[in-house]
């Protein structure tokens, strides 16, 4: 099926390993030239050198901390500089820290808003006035499924998350005549360093389990019984983006092997 990426530009943040990667490589192989930002120079000059080699599009590196406006301003920038436009954006950053509500400060709070809301509110007031001039344009924002279904112990991913869900909503009224769709995507348990850090894994590990046992063990309340693979979040952010989902705007759809049980 051709995805009509062919010709296009997107910005990927948080794109050096994981999830962001996952997508951006995805949009590259269908033929998107592909802007990746992450704060790790060193690993994003390397992910963005492996896309290139494996890929159709061109892809270039912008060292980006998603919680620094100035970051995010320089990443649209050089993106409409170098390859004249701009048609698709991934929001993408790392979760907040873990916790109960009584082991969280004011200050974690402040952080988790910046990282996870904040950013999403910056990235898109630069990016729609050249979304605008391409004459359509996606927007796509990466949450959790704790969106859907609190997670016990992630009351800063459970309270902040919620709200790129309730301003992706809302653009995604306000930007309707102008062609921009603007969906989000829950990862539930994908196999990446967060779901390692957040389930323990190493610890488990530690403890004599084997990596498999452990990672089944994480699993076994999923209806497929297994973890995620990133690909299969950067397989649906890639169709997000097609021109086959023209007509999908204002969704938060999950892909997470049935964990949620909520029916909407």
């Amino acid at each position: 099926m051709d995805l009509g990426l062919k010709g296009k530009v997107a910005i990927v943040l948080a794109a050096s390993k994981g999830i962001g990667r996952a997508c951006a490589l995805e949009l590259a192989r269908e033929g998107a030239s592909v802007v990746i930002g992450s704060r790790d120079q060193e690993a994003l000059t390397r992910t963005a050198r492996e896309i290139e080699a494996i890929s159709q599009g061109r892809v270039l590196a912008v060292p980006t901390d998603v919680t620094r406006a100035e970051d995010i301003r320089n990443i649209v920038a050089t993106t409409v500089r170098e390859l004249g436009r701009l048609d698709i954006v991934v929001n993408n950053a790392g979760g907040p820290k873990p916790g109960t509500f009584e082991m969280l400060d004011e200050e974690q709070w402040v952080a988790a808003f910046e990282l996870n809301l904040l950013s999403t509110v910056r990235l898109v007031r630069e990016v729609v006035p050249h979304l605008r001039k391409a004459g359509e344009g996606r927007i796509i924002n990466i949450v959790s499924t704790s969106v859907k279904q609190p997670i016990d112990g992630l009351v800063l991913s459970n309270a902040v998350r919620s709200g790129v869900v309730g301003l992706a909503k809302t653009l995604s009224v306000e930007l309707a005549e102008d062609n921009i769709t603007v969906n989000n995507v829950c990862p539930g348990r994908i196999l990446t360093d967060r779901v390692r850090q957040v389930y323990r894994i190493e610890e488990r590990i530690s403890a004599g389990m084997s990596e498999e046992e452990a990672l089944a063990s994480v699993a076994r309340d999923i209806p497929m019984k297994r973890l995620g693979d990133p690909a299969e979040m950067g397989a649906m952010v890639t169709f997000l983006a097609s021109r086959q989902a023209a007509y999908i705007t204002g969704t938060t759809i999950q892909v997470d092997g049935g964990l949620v049980r909520s029916l909407l």
